[in-house]
């Protein structure tokens, strides 16, 4: 959260200029507070283990969050009850009528397949289409990430020629932008994906920037121009034990999966892997629901921006 300072306060130009966040008294006393509306598409298998992977980074920050799960219509998952969906989770119709501050759309193991071949894609992108003009801010992750970036802007996804699988290095480009305020210049970051989108197809989108990339990974962090969308090519949210968990289903599924990167201590499969990235991800969402949400979002959800974003019909190489 801010700290508020009298307004004029001669330390506000050393604070601009370090970018750190504060708030004079004059803009506090306009501002209402209510909890934050945020709709998760769950596109995840373990909807469970999912679902308490993003809870947990959505609730280490001071702002009140009320969550709402979705949940595709024209999909059913396979691992999960259709008693348990219909306990916890809605779907695009029932909410489709409603504005949120905030949308997130998670990953999903569907990207082998071209985006239209996906079998909820139209549903997908009918509420990609629909977020522009109901949600303050979306954030995607990983598949979800690469398919909203070829929904708005046509960026193609690429295969890649092994899965890359495991905890990489990441360094900050752009470390005056808020999403990104308070990180360290390099921080680790865990993937896991057979496909990838490149940067220069990312810099050819005038409204896109750039926030940390890797090497080994590639792009990880973009954002829109007006920070009304991000884009996480990785998986900030998983827990010590994902990567595992993967590993060892494709091995007893008889893929001959590699170890994931930097991962295991000594590369030993037998030892605990230690989480590395928590800090970071914690930073990650929390800059994200305060500097692009809270501070942004109207506090009448019905006097959201209803204007749709410029984009490009292109389709980079």
């Amino acid at each position: 959260m801010p700290v508020t300072i009298q307004t004029g306060l001669p330390a506000e130009e050393t604070l601009q200029q370090e970018n750190i966040f504060y708030m004079n008294k004059d803009r506090a006393a306009s501002q209402d507070i209510r909890p934050l509306q945020v709709v998760i598409l769950n596109l995840m298998p373990q909807k469970t283990v999912t679902e308490t992977q993003f809870i947990r980074l959505l609730g280490n920050t001071p702002l009140q969050v009320e969550v709402t799960f979705l949940s595709t219509a024209s999909y059913q998952p396979k691992n999960t009850k259709v008693s348990y969906l219909k306990s916890f989770y809605q779907h695009f119709d029932d909410i489709k009528e409603q504005k949120f501050d905030a949308l997130i759309v998670t990953g999903s193991p569907v990207e082998k397949l071209h985006f239209e071949e996906v079998q909820y894609w139209d549903e997908l992108t009918g509420i990609f289409d629909w977020a522009e003009k109901n949600v303050y801010s979306s954030l995607f992750v990983c598949w979800g990430a690469q398919a909203a970036l070829y929904h708005y802007y046509k960026i193609r996804k690429h295969p890649l020629q092994k899965k890359l699988t495991g905890v990489f290095n990441h360094t900050v480009v752009s470390p005056t932008e808020t999403l990104v305020r308070g990180f360290d210049d390099t921080f680790l970051a865990p993937h896991s994906r057979h496909t990838t989108v490149y940067g220069r197809d990312v810099q050819q989108v005038g409204s896109l920037k750039i926030l940390s990339t890797s090497e080994e990974a590639g792009v990880y962090l973009v954002a829109s121009k007006d920070e009304r969308q991000v884009f996480i090519t990785g998986h900030a949210e998983y827990d010590a034990l994902t990567l595992d968990g993967e590993y060892k289903r494709d091995l007893k599924a008889g893929l001959m999966p590699e170890k994931p990167t930097n991962y295991y201590p000594k590369d030993n499969e037998g030892r605990m892997p230690p989480v590395s990235w928590r800090s970071h991800a914690n930073l990650l969402f929390s800059n994200w629901l305060n500097y692009y949400v809270y501070q942004k979002t109207p506090y009448a959800l019905e006097d959201l921006p209803l204007q749709s974003s410029k984009r490009p019909m292109v389709m980079p190489s």
